[in-house]
Order: C-alpha cells, then sequence, then structure tokens
C-alpha cells in the first residue's frame, strides 16, 4: 500500500466530495425544486412562501409563511377564488381572472381593483378582454395632493419638448434622452422605459429639491402607462367611478372581515390544494350566511337569491 502524501490528498478529496459536497448540491437541489421562481419557502410546508402578515403582532415585519387568496366579490358574495404563492398582487390579476373566463365562459363587464393591481400589464389586459376597469394605482392619492401638485420637481410636471425629445427643469437645464430599457414581469410582459439625463447638475441650487442623488438626475419615463393611468384617472374621478370605488371598501373588505370574524384566521391544512379547498369551504359558509341574511331581511323567493351567482354579480367584478 503507497504512503505517497499526493494518494492521501487524493483520497481525503474524494471522500469529502462523496460525504460532504454531493450531498449538499443534492440538497440544494431540492430546494430549488420546491422554490419553483419563488424566493422562499416553509420546512413545514414547502408549498407556502414567506410573506409579510398584516396581523403582525411583533411590529417588526416578521415574515410568516402563507398563501395569497385573491377573491372576486360582488354584493358580498364571493364568486370566484384562487389561491396563490406569490406574495405580490400586480402579476395574479391576469390569472385570477383567466381562471374565472374559463369557470364561467365569459369575462365581467368591469373590475374594480385596488392600487397594487394597477400595473401596464393588468391595464393592457384588460383592454384586451374588453373589461371596464376602475382600478386605482401606485401614486393615486399622491397625486390628489397639494404638495404634489405645486411640486416643479415631479418628472410629470417637468416641460417636454418633442421635437427634441428632452425635459427642462425648473432651473432650465435640460434632460436629454440616454437610453431605452426594457423591463420584464415575472408573466412575461415586457414594458419599455427611456432614460433622460441632465447634462450638469453642478452647482444648481435647486439640487435638494429635485433630487437626492449626487450625480447628475436620471429620470425612467414609460409613455404607455403614463396613457393608462391618465385613463384610469379620468374613470375613477368619473360619478359612477366615486361609487364604484366606495362600493369596493364596503364590499370586498368586509368580506374578509366577515370570514375572519368567524374565527377564520389562518389555514389548518397544509399544501396549495389542501389551503384552496379549506377557503372555498370558507366562502361557501359566507356565501349561505348571506343568503339566509337576505331570506330573513328581504323575504324574497330562495331562487331569487341565487342571482348574483350566476348572472346579476358577473357584471360588477371586484378584486382583492
Amino acid at each position: 500500500m503507497s504512503d505517497d502524501p499526493e494518494d492521501k490528498d487524493l483520497k481525503k478529496t474524494v471522500k469529502t466530495v462523496k460525504n460532504d459536497l454531493l450531498p449538499r448540491q443534492k440538497k440544494y437541489e431540492q430546494h430549488r425544486e420546491h422554490l419553483g421562481d419563488r424566493n422562499s419557502y416553509s420546512k413545514t410546508d414547502p408549498d407556502a412562501t414567506f410573506m409579510r402578515m398584516k396581523d403582525d403582532h411583533m411590529r417588526n415585519g416578521q415574515l410568516k409563511p402563507g398563501y395569497n387568496i385573491q377573491a372576486g366579490v360582488s354584493d358580498q358574495f364571493v364568486l370566484h377564488y384562487t389561491t396563490h404563492q406569490n406574495p405580490g398582487d400586480a402579476g395574479l390579476l391576469k390569472p385570477h381572472l383567466e381562471t374565472l373566463k374559463t369557470q364561467y365562459d365569459k369575462m365581467p363587464d368591469r373590475v374594480i381593483a385596488d392600487a397594487g393591481y394597477g400595473s401596464e400589464e393588468n391595464y393592457e389586459y384588460l383592454i384586451e378582454e374588453g373589461v371596464e376597469a376602475y382600478v386605482k394605482y401606485g401614486g393615486f392619492y399622491r397625486e390628489e395632493k397639494r404638495k404634489y401638485k405645486k411640486n416643479p420637481f415631479v418628472p410629470e410636471h417637468l416641460s417636454y419638448d418633442e421635437s427634441k425629445d428632452q425635459f427642462t427643469c425648473p432651473d432650465g437645464k435640460t434632460l436629454d434622452f440616454v437610453e431605452e430599457k426594457t423591463r420584464k414581469s415575472k408573466n412575461g410582459y415586457t414594458s419599455n422605459l427611456r432614460v433622460y439625463e441632465c447634462r450638469d447638475c453642478s452647482g444648481c441650487a435647486f439640487h435638494p429639491e429635485c433630487h437626492k442623488g449626487k450625480g447628475n438626475r436620471r429620470i425612467q419615463v414609460n409613455e404607455r402607462l403614463r396613457e393608462l393611468r391618465r385613463q384610469a384617472r379620468l374613470r375613477l374621478d368619473s360619478e359612477e367611478g366615486k361609487i364604484l370605488r366606495g362600493r369596493r371598501l364596503a364590499e370586498v373588505e368586509s368580506v374578509f372581515g366577515q370570514i375572519k370574524n368567524r374565527s377564520f384566521r389562518r389555514f389548518t391544512l397544509r399544501g396549495l390544494e389542501g389551503v384552496h379547498l379549506e377557503f372555498g369551504l370558507a366562502a361557501i359558509a359566507h356565501n349561505l350566511l348571506k343568503m339566509v341574511a337576505m331570506i330573513k331581511k328581504n323575504g324574497d323567493l330562495l331562487m331569487n337569491l341565487f342571482v348574483p351567482f350566476r348572472i346579476r354579480a358577473i357584471l360588477a367584478f371586484q378584486i382583492a
């Protein structure tokens, strides 16, 4: 048997690879398989993703494993729901409505949703499907404040010369076009952004008010999103839009509130299928209780109560 130090080192390396590195690689591959396109999962429930919850009792932004339930509501009846592993709402509107379309063989005439769904991708999707969108966007309420309206440094308030394709800041300096960027969502939707940069911000008296960066100011402009937001605001600021905005709070939020008040605050089953089934049972119980309450209040025939499920409720669909 050879006592060559090189043989000993080789044997030690082989042993390390076999007993340590290869098992680790296999373990990492299993983690990657569980993750999919997510960035986290729970060891006790691999289908669950760590998310920030509203009931943060420690007030430290604690992450907890959970699921994202998307529910379509009308007249406080749950008409349709989907269960997701993605914590963000913006990318879930399309898959949610696609399953609704498959189930009912039609799309709602209009959709009322909160600012979390106000993306370019969602606006374009609703236009393609012929759905009237009453969907707010990020910054919707900020734009109504006097401080925002009187701020000349906001990109939307900068003077723009279309012939020269450049913006002008309050100090009279120009922001010229630099490059065009593309941004792709998880659903594969591509947005186009145009980047503009000021030639020289040095010595500008407005620098502290204009931007916090040390270099020259750069802004990114998405012309299509600007136009879609303008159209959304016109609808939302209309008389009908104001009524529907108020109804969304009364209908969607109250449904989740009523379900939680019945002590349904966490899932007892694990796995995506189990959670989907469990919320479905909670939604059925909620709808039945609403029907009983309507019978006691209005004394209508039982068959009339099924109208919201099949016909009337589909006409105004609200997302949460």
